[in-house]
């Protein structure tokens, strides 16, 4: 199905075994007027083992009591998917039925402004071609950011995309690295050094993550596509708290999610040079490097 201008976008939730998470995750949905509007799409993982299985039964118990939705499609694998299959297979599934789509994870707090930035960017730029995805998350830079902003490349905590875009989508790790290597883009790729995105592509070629999130970004970056992002972040992520299947405690990427609305206005389809150096900036100054880049892999799992 296309997408069409002032269609209202679907979202798609996934969710293994955290129940309280989770239902944080859709209260603050709710909390969105859109959300009455909005087609909600639930896929469930199955357990990894039978010590889990209690767990995502609660899950399941709970998404079988959503409401306040313009409709929930709950989907429960019997198997266990794995977060990058069941994101790629998930993400795919709603793309051929809307054309577009909304992804959320189970440890995402949003914005009562979530909603109504998320469709206004995937109605303003659905025909723009350099466009690949909208984020929500913004990392908290103590520096003056402008409203809204490209970087290139893509992102995880809280985005959209449509099927054209999502087609660029490259499941092979090892091919990606090769055409940055080859192209001579590792260094851009890893913010000029700060940010070892090169080496968690590495560790998914060798089977030490699974990660969709670093193919997808990518895949995005070597075909100079962009995401918009606000400048006040409308997502903040409560799974590093050491609770995911592959994270571990941190607080480097905490935000407050902001009680503005984020008016969307034409911009330059650029990446905005303010925006990444102010990261750059960010990414060097935060913490050590190791201990950055070893956070960062597990979160992108």
């Amino acid at each position: 199905m296309n997408y069409q201008p002032n269609d209202v976008a679907p979202i798609a939730l996934f969710a293994y075994a955290r129940k309280e998470h989770l239902r944080q995750t859709v209260q603050s949905l709710l909390s969105n007027p859109q959300s009455i509007l909005s087609s909600l799409y639930v896929f469930c993982d199955g357990p990894a083992n039978e010590k889990i299985k209690g767990q995502t039964e609660e899950v399941r118990a709970y998404v079988d009591a959503i409401q306040g939705f313009k409709s929930v499609t709950r989907i429960y694998s019997d198997a266990n998917l794995g977060l990058a299959r069941s994101i790629i297979d998930g993400v795919s599934y709603v793309l051929e039925r809307h054309g577009c789509v909304i992804v959320m994870e189970d440890d995402l707090l949003v914005s009562p402004h979530f909603l109504s930035y998320m469709n206004q960017g995937i109605q303003m730029y659905f025909d723009e071609p350099r466009v690949a995805s909208i984020h929500g998350y913004c990392y908290p830079v103590d520096e003056k950011l402008p409203d809204t902003f490209f970087l290139r490349g893509a992102d995880c905590w809280g985005w959209a995309t449509w099927q054209h875009a999502w087609r660029n989508f490259e499941s092979d790790g090892q091919a990606l690295l090769d055409r940055l290597n080859a192209s001579d883009l590792i260094n851009e790729f890893d913010y000029d050094g700060a940010y070892s995105y090169s080496g968690m592509l590495r560790n998914q070629i060798a089977g030490k993550n699974s990660s969709w999130a670093i193919r997808w970004h990518a895949s995005c970056f070597l075909r100079n596509l962009l995401t918009l992002y606000p400048a006040e972040s409308l997502v903040n992520n409560i799974g590093n708290d050491g609770s995911g299947t592959h994270s571990s405690p941190t607080r480097a990427f905490d935000q407050i999610t902001s009680t503005n609305p984020v008016s969307l206005k034409s911009i330059s389809v650029v990446e905005s040079t303010v925006a990444r150096d102010a990261f750059v900036r960010y990414f060097r100054t935060q913490h050590s490097f190791p201990q950055r880049v070893f956070r960062k892999l597990r979160a992108f799992l």
